[in-house]
């Protein structure tokens, strides 16, 4: 069995930081057009940044979730869009936040047809539903990775918190699924 070289991308990097200052929503709300605020609703502001396309929840703590940067460049760049928002409320921003990743999403390819039957029986941590879902989900042993497995080769690992653990994750897998077609 042969096996062309798997890829896999970044899709989406969710990551939380702290600006360490309070930060007062409802004028933020008022003074920028890209945010939504609904405190009965959600105690969080979501403001849409359009480069890089991000989305951030922001609370009064100055605690921000952010999501949607395909690279840490990007989570970065996201913040720093943040801190020029708040700083036209008067929020002036001295420290550089403290990026912590949460879940990296990627998506890739291993280049090959997987009969997503035969690994529902094989694998343990497999859970597979055809008539709900066509992909076979997969919890990679001690990691915290979790793969969706379709039958045309094509995946989505989400539970890694680094670009080399994700990758890691995938070869653990390939080679998982290799040894499985002895």
């Amino acid at each position: 069995m042969v096996i062309k070289k798997a890829t896999i991308k970044i899709v989406n990097i969710v990551c939380s930081t702290s600006l360490e200052k309070d930060v007062h929503l409802v004028k933020l709300a008022e003074t920028l057009p890209n945010t939504e605020y609904n405190p009965e609703q959600f105690p969080g502001l979501v403001m849409r940044i359009r480069e890089p396309k991000t989305s951030a929840l922001i609370f009064s703590s100055g605690k921000i979730v952010s999501t949607g940067a395909r690279s840490m460049a990007k989570v970065r760049e996201s913040i720093n869009q943040i801190i020029k928002s708040v700083a036209k409320i008067g929020v002036k921003v001295t420290i550089t936040p403290k990026i912590t990743v949460q879940n990296m999403v990627g998506s890739g390819d291993i280049s090959m047809d997987l009969n997503l039957n035969e690994l529902a029986l094989k694998l343990e941590n497999a859970e597979y539903e055809p008539e709900q879902f066509p992909g076979l989900v997969y919890k990679l042993p001690n990691t915290r990775a979790t793969f969706l497995l379709f039958s045309n080769g094509k995946i989505v690992c989400t539970g890694t918190k680094s670009e080399s653990k994700l990758r890691e994750a995938v070869v653990l897998l390939v080679s998982n699924l290799k040894k499985l077609k002895k």
